[in-house]
Order: structure tokens, then sequence, then C-alpha cells
């Protein structure tokens, strides 16, 4: 899978100019390059079937590489105060406070809660920044329906740039597959599961 735009709405204080943040900006770089399908293959081909293929599926090679970077997966951290703590994607832990990274699987008002939910967390400092990744438009066409897109998020991105804030890194990356192969396997479409989540404070 290949990046095709890195937007940070928020890219300041001693956290944004510190080896730690080049560190989670590799491993996050790192991660999605190493998203494939099908799973013998060196690139993410996508079957060129309008909404189609799953979503959830895609972000396995990202998690796992992370996991063996001191990641944590679908854990429970309190971001807004006085809402109960949610599960997250992924997150590390850093000396500079708790860092946030969403795959979006959901519409485009999950990508706005995803963002707001990151937005309101650095406000009130309960973690030092976030990151969400989510599909081109491109991409999301063969992709379950509705599910968030770049394209579809941008005209808030004023919104996000103005954030009166001094400290941490906030932003989005946009994905797309490497290639279009109509002889993949379409990727399978799932729900989440309910297995119980750690909670981190």
């Amino acid at each position: 899978m290949k990046i095709v735009k890195e937007n940070f709405f928020i890219s300041k204080g001693s956290f944004s100019e510190s080896e730690k943040f080049q560190e989670i900006l590799k491993d996050i770089r790192d991660g999605i390059a190493l998203v494939n399908n099908p799973f013998s293959s060196q690139n993410f081909k996508i079957n060129p079937v309008r909404r189609g293929n799953g979503v959830k599926p895609i972000k396995n090679n990202l998690i796992v590489h992370l996991g063996q970077r001191d990641w944590l997966h679908e854990q429970r951290i309190k971001i807004v105060n006085g809402m109960a703590p949610g599960p997250i994607d992924s997150v590390i832990k850093t000396e500079f406070g708790h860092f946030a990274l969403e795959w979006e699987t959901g519409n485009i008002s999950s990508s706005h809660r995803a963002l707001n939910k990151m937005a309101v967390g650095m406000i009130e400092k309960n973690i030092i920044g976030g990151i969400l990744i989510l599909p081109t438009k491109d991409l999301s066409q063969y992709l379950t329906d509705r599910v968030g897109n770049y394209e579809e998020l941008e005209s808030y991105f004023v919104m996000y740039n103005n954030l009166n804030l001094t400290e941490g890194i906030l932003g989005v990356i946009s994905v797309t597959y490497d290639e279009i192969d109509a002889d993949v396997p379409l990727i399978p479409k799932g729900q989440d599961g309910n297995s119980k989540k750690e909670i981190i404070i």
C-alpha cells in the first residue's frame, strides 16, 4: 500500500521536534508499506468491484508491525474528559504522553468523530497527539459502502488547521492501492468483535 498525502494540522512544541515522533512516524510509514493483498503479494492489489471489498482486514499487517514496535492495540484509553474510555486501534506511550493512531473503517461521521476526539484529547492534555489513516476517494469506491475518505473530509481541514494548540501532533494520512487487479479475491467484509479491552489510565 502507498501513502498519497500526509497532512499535519498541528505540529508544534518539543514533541513534534523530538526523535520519538520521528520514530513514531517511521513506524506508521513502514507499517503502511507492509499492507498487502492478497497475502502472497508484495503489493496491495484491489479487485475493482464497486463497494465490493471489506475494510477491516486491510490494516492487519500495519497492526502486527506496530505491535513489534511496542504499540498497544484495541486499548481503551481516556481521551476526552467526562467520556468513558473508548477503544483505539493503536496507541504508544511516550515520555510526552500517549499517541493515538486510528485506521478509518466507518463512514464520514466516524472520521469526524475520530479527529474531533483526538483534538479534544490534545486540548485537555490527555494525549500528545494522533493520526487518522483513511483511504483516498479512488480507493474507497471499491470498499464497503460509504467508508470515510480523505477528499470527503478535506473541506473541514480548515477547522483543525486553526486549533489554538502549542504542543503536539494532529494529522491525517491518505492511502491507496498499488495496483488494480480483477483477478485477486475480494477482501472479506466483517464486523467488529465484542472482546473486552484493557483500560489504560
